[in-house]
């Protein structure tokens, strides 16, 4: 958080824009960071709001249903952003006509300055978004840096609160994106905003991305109607074969997105059944 914010504060301001930050329900020390970072914000209004509800989508629409722009970006507090992030996407929505922009995500770094190794970024278990170079346009939002059109939320309305952290656990991003395009409005990407997610050793591995994996599966029970027998079985065995040959030929980094693929199945399976 304390990074985020500072990041926040050498951001380029030659827009207007207003901070809100949303305080779900903390018992640490996040009241007394924000309030700092209430004293010492100079470049934004401020505002510190606090969500009792537990779950980020409940956070998500407690910010949305106070937020007064007509561009709403939405950001995680594991991430630092580029200088120019907030002007970027702005930026998008002046030279395209997309009605919600996704920014490129990268890999920061960890508590000791320590960068990402690229040969084991699947290891790290966070979310990567690059897309290239280019504007284009794309199917899907991820929530740690995303934003829309306040008349996304007015057609579209509230994220789901059975989904993401402090719920089902994964998936408030992609249901909302669902909707979004059965509203009629089209998503884009742009690589000029940029955040980059911080490393934390406690996600790294196997064991953390099993979990992960498995939990996506269970919040995507939530929403989705794939056919158990035609789609999730099917991918299950094709990933359990391939998990094995990627194992015997030493391809470790398609392994460990293989086994992901596997726990996503078991996870979805599961869910299914305990909601019959």
């Amino acid at each position: 958080m304390r990074r985020l914010l500072a990041s926040l504060n050498a951001c380029v301001n030659s827009i207007t824009a207003e901070l809100l930050i949303i305080d779900n329900g903390s018992t640490d020390n996040t009241a007394s960071v924000l309030a700092q970072a209430t004293r010492e914000c100079r470049k934004f209004s401020l505002r510190i709001l606090r969500e009792e509800r537990r779950g980020k989508a409940n956070a998500l629409n407690r910010g949305l249903r106070s937020a007064q722009g007509k561009i709403f970006l939405i950001v995680d507090d594991d991430v630092v952003i580029h200088p120019q992030c907030l002007i970027q996407h702005a930026e998008s929505y002046r030279v395209t006509s997309f009605d919600a922009m996704q920014g490129r995500v990268l890999p920061g770094v960890d508590v000791d300055g320590k960068t990402a190794d690229p040969k084991r970024l699947r290891e790290y278990n966070i979310p990567i978004i690059d897309y290239g170079g280019e504007m284009r346009e794309i199917r899907g939002l991820t929530g740690t840096n995303m934003s829309f059109k306040r008349a996304v939320f007015d057609k579209v309305g509230e994220f789901d609160t059975r989904l993401g952290p402090g719920a089902a656990g994964f998936s408030e991003d992609t249901e909302y994106s669902i909707r979004i395009r059965k509203a009629g409005f089209k998503i884009g990407y742009t690589p000029h905003a940029v955040v980059y997610h911080e490393l934390s050793p406690a996600r790294y591995g196997r064991e953390y991305n099993r979990r992960v994996e498995y939990r996506k599966g269970l919040s995507r029970s939530v929403y989705r109607t794939d056919s158990i027998f035609l789609r999730v079985l099917p991918d299950l065995a094709v990933n359990c074969v391939r998990y094995g040959v990627y194992r015997l030929l030493g391809k470790n980094q398609k392994a460990y997105k293989t086994e992901g693929r596997i726990m996503k199945c078991w996870g979805y399976l599961s869910g299914k059944v305990r909601r019959r």
